[in-house]
């Protein structure tokens, strides 16, 4: 009897930390039914590529990656493409129709059978396309009902109901598996959102709030300690809202101290934070516990009171600049981050000199700088008032200005300083990697001089003795 060779996929993910959360579990489910993971789509069987659809550039990225892969078919091993993720999920049946070339356009409610529907694509099927629906409307209204209904709902990276039909006996705790070896990993506590920001999409595509419960958490938490993770990165579309679906608005506050005592991490970071939803039980909380790190990612995102009520948001520069000094009282030395849109429909020139005034006063340790741009299905697609496009990019360009400015100067400022920093790799012989006050990937690295030489996962004591940019260097102690 001739045993089929076992097929090979890769997993391609753009996009965010919370897509990479989801690559891991579409992982950790096809590892379960036997297909043996590669990192080159070209050594693969199928190349399964998890979109992002959030902005305009990053549907650009998705749809050359797509692509990319796709000719593969023509050179390689490789004898399918299928697109999965947010942008699959919120165009579907349309983007199948523009790209041909993709084999297969699978939604979240493909992941619970993705290796069947692999299968299935490779023995030549050619699946329906995904056909995309407000996600909102999926789960009740109000947020406590939905616990009862969300085990018969797709939500992507919450994917516990179904763990015992596709994990081995003696696989891991959780539905996941790790596609790289950094010393730190995304873990994802909540799905969805429940706002209704008049420039986002990511509602209606993702669907309502939905938090992991707690003991979920601890477990992949656990979990990941013991795949060597020293840092946990706590992602969700908005960490704030913890816990209101679980009917515990203190949720959040509770979790952190059992994350804290898991064996084997040694920081958990907090992503996402509202500023309207920082509760002052929450500030203390992530400034007092043992091992979560002082560094706050508050979602700003302009500085104009009516700008932002225009927004659908709250708060404006002058609450913004008492919570980060609130910040600053309790720590000092925590870092603070956050996006700012540029741009959005009735922005004034006077809107754009209060958002330069708000971040000269605020000494942002890091700052993105986004320009509008009209997304389907958003209520800021209709609004009047638009603002020229070259006008946009004039204003991007001029607040890029100012915040490379100004988080330079807060780099320097640290100079002289000490700070722990966990070593993540080792470039031309100098091991690099970030202080607790930075945050994964975009926030500028540390690279520290030590004798004996560092290895990834080690946190070490270093003085910064100087600053390029974001970028700091440092000595070892």
């Amino acid at each position: 009897m001739t045993v089929p060779a076992q097929r090979r996929v890769a997993l391609v993910t753009l996009g965010c930390t919370r897509n990479e959360v989801d690559s891991e579990e579409l992982a950790g489910r096809l590892a379960a039914e036997g297909w043996e993971l590669v990192d080159d789509a070209a050594e693969a069987d199928v190349a399964v590529v998890n979109t992002c659809g959030f902005i305009e550039q990053a549907k650009k990225d998705s749809i050359d990656t797509l692509l990319e892969a796709s000719e593969l078919k023509q050179t390689g091993r490789t004898q399918a493409v299928v697109a999965v993720g947010c942008l699959a999920e919120r165009y579907g049946r349309e983007l199948a129709e523009e790209l041909p070339e993709a084999d297969a356009v699978l939604g979240f409610d493909s992941y619970a059978d993705l290796s069947g529907h692999l299968r299935s694509i490779l023995a030549g099927a050619r699946p329906e396309s995904h056909v995309p629906a407000d996600r909102r409307q999926l789960l009740p209204l109000t947020p406590a009902a939905r616990r009862e209904a969300v085990s018969s709902v797709a939500v992507p990276g919450l994917a516990q109901a179904d763990l015992a039909a596709v994990a081995p006996a003696s696989g891991p705790p959780v539905l996941r598996r790790r596609l790289d070896d950094r010393p730190w990993a995304p873990l994802k506590i909540a799905s969805g959102c429940d706002r209704r920001c008049a420039f986002c999409a990511i509602p209606m595509f993702r669907g309502a709030f939905v938090s992991r419960h707690p003991d979920e958490v601890v477990a992949e938490a656990r979990w990941l300690a013991g795949q060597g993770v020293k840092e946990v990165f706590l992602v969700s579309e908005n960490s704030t809202s913890y816990g209101k679906d679980l009917g515990d608005l203190g949720a959040l506050e509770k979790l952190l101290p059992r994350l804290s005592a898991v064996d084997g991490l040694d920081w958990v970071r907090v992503s996402y934070l509202q500023p309207a939803e920082i509760r002052p039980g929450l500030l203390e909380a992530m400034l007092a516990t043992e091992k979560v790190v002082p560094w706050f990612d508050i979602s700003f995102q302009h500085a104009s009171g009516p700008l932002l009520r225009r927004m659908r948001r709250f708060g404006d520069g002058d609450s913004f600049l008492e919570l980060i000094a609130r910040v600053r009282v309790l720590a000092p030395e925590a870092g603070v981050r956050s996006n700012v849109i540029v741009g959005f429909p009735g922005e004034t020139e006077e809107d754009v000199a209060e958002l330069e005034s708000f971040l000269t006063a605020a000494r942002l340790d890091v700052v993105g700088v986004f320009g509008y741009s009209d997304e389907d299905g958003t209520e800021g697609l209709g609004m009047p008032g638009k603002v020229d496009e070259d006008e946009i990019a004039a204003r991007v360009a001029r607040l890029q200005d100012l915040a490379e400015l100004l988080t330079a100067q807060r780099a320097e400022e640290r100079i002289g300083t000490v700070a722990d920093v966990l070593i993540e790799g080792v470039e031309d012989g100098m091991p690099f990697g970030r202080t607790a006050f930075q945050g994964p990937e975009i926030d500028g690295q540390t690279s520290v001089e030590s004798v004996p030489d560092l290895v990834p996962g080690q946190i070490v004591a270093a003085e910064i003795v100087a600053s390029a940019g974001v970028d700091l260097q440092a000595v070892a102690r």
